[in-house]
């Protein structure tokens, strides 16, 4: 933590998932302490609504890709500081995990430029809640022993050289971001050796009641997925653990909606 004195203070935290349960016991102390809620599009809206206090300024940052409707990165952070310096509890939350894959340096550094004290709560990143949720453990002995996390949309860049380490190794990997260009990220493993028949699931909004499994392989996710929409939040498992989630997949539909598991045969 900044012990640095300022007129105000900032909690950055993660609030999971989706399944509004995922919280930590910290985060929901806060929730009820702050006095300004800046809130990404994925956070569920039940969190805020079961454990943020009513008088709490609520505003929503969006934070949505390809959505320009959504704040930049630039108009949030200066929201915080905004905030911040009139002496408010500002919680800036995010979902899933404070920083998986999300802007938080750009966060860190204005907070610490303008000397306000800051807080980090970790939350349950996208990749665990769709493991648990789908029987698919992102290690397991004799599967795999190691795990990659990775992005793939237009923004992300890697050499031939990274894709020749991430295709050839026998890791489990976890694409966030990439389920709108599945096909192409199919092709580019299946260019540098990955092996065609590795089973690969596409996890739709998962730990949530629409939850559902895509299950299919690198060589026939290309045929099977070309053209599809998948809704947003959407996360890419490959390697062989994907195995393992048809004995272990026990997430059951409940009384808010339905659970689709699909298995695409191969």
């Amino acid at each position: 933590m900044n012990n640095q004195q300022s007129t105000g203070k900032v909690t950055l935290a993660g609030a999971g998932p989706g399944d509004a349960e995922l919280i930590t016991v910290k985060l929901q102390r806060r929730l009820a302490d702050a006095e300004v809620i800046i809130i990404d599009r994925l956070v569920n809206p039940l969190i805020v609504e079961e454990h943020a206090s009513a008088a709490a300024l609520v505003i929503q940052a969006g934070k949505q890709g390809y959505n320009e409707a959504s704040l930049s990165q630039e108009e949030v952070t200066a929201l915080i500081i905004e905030h911040a310096l009139k002496g408010k509890r500002v919680l800036r939350l995010k979902g899933g995990d404070t920083a998986f894959f999300s802007n938080v340096l750009d966060e860190l550094q204005a907070l610490q430029q303008h000397s306000i004290s800051f807080e980090i709560i970790p939350g349950i990143t996208a990749a665990s809640g769709a493991s648990a949720y789908t029987g698919i453990p992102l290690t397991a002995r004799g599967y795999s022993q190691s795990v990659q996390f990775l992005t793939f949309n237009p923004n992300s860049y890697y050499s031939s050289e990274k894709w020749k380490s991430i295709a050839s190794s026998n890791d489990t990997l976890v694409f966030y971001m990439a389920a709108k260009n599945i096909t192409d990220l199919a092709e580019l493993l299946l260019r540098f050796s990955r092996k065609s028949l590795t089973p690969l699931a596409v996890i739709e909004q998962a730990t949530t009641a629409n939850q559902q499994i895509h299950i299919s392989t690198l060589k026939d996710c290309i045929t099977n997925f070309a053209g599809r929409q998948f809704s947003s939040p959407s996360l890419i498992i490959i390697g062989e653990v994907v195995n393992l989630q048809q004995d272990f997949n026990w997430f059951a539909a409940n009384s808010t909606g339905s659970v689709f598991n699909e298995l695409v045969t191969v």
